[in-house]
């Protein structure tokens, strides 16, 4: 009976250490909430949001290639709507250009597969909405 109660005890005390937290800090008067979760996300800055389109030189399937690219660009944060199309051979996404440039998206589709993906033709423009 006495494991059972000490075994209860440090699961309670073992959630109380994961569990979220909110601290109130105070700075020149004020009073700031700080939430703390195991599943928090970074804060990065917000810019204008892009729309880029592109060709992928290389691609020989749609599953293999295709689907593998836009899943890589998908991952990449700030980026939305992506979308590789096999048979003609392009790309388009929009992204914050705050989180990543032309240069980086081009980065990480030729770094896929030992580089056989060549990006060419990269043009970009403004986009009018918030991600």
């Amino acid at each position: 009976m006495k494991t059972m109660k000490y075994v209860a005890v440090l699961a309670l005390v073992g959630l109380a250490f994961t569990a979220c937290k909110n601290e109130a800090k105070v700075q020149e008067g004020t009073v700031q909430v700080e939430e703390t979760t195991s599943n928090a996300k970074e804060v990065v800055a917000q810019g204008a949001i892009e729309k880029a389109s592109f060709e992928i030189e290389g691609m020989t399937c749609a599953l293999g290639c295709a689907k593998l690219i836009e899943g890589k660009l998908a991952g990449l944060s700030g980026v939305k709507n992506v979308v590789v199309d096999f048979e003609t051979k392009k790309a388009t996404l929009e992204f914050d250009d705050a989180q990543q440039t032309e240069e980086t998206i081009t980065a990480t589709v030729e770094k896929i597969a030992n580089g056989i993906y060549t990006v060419v033709n990269m043009s970009t423009e403004e986009v009018n909405e918030a991600i």
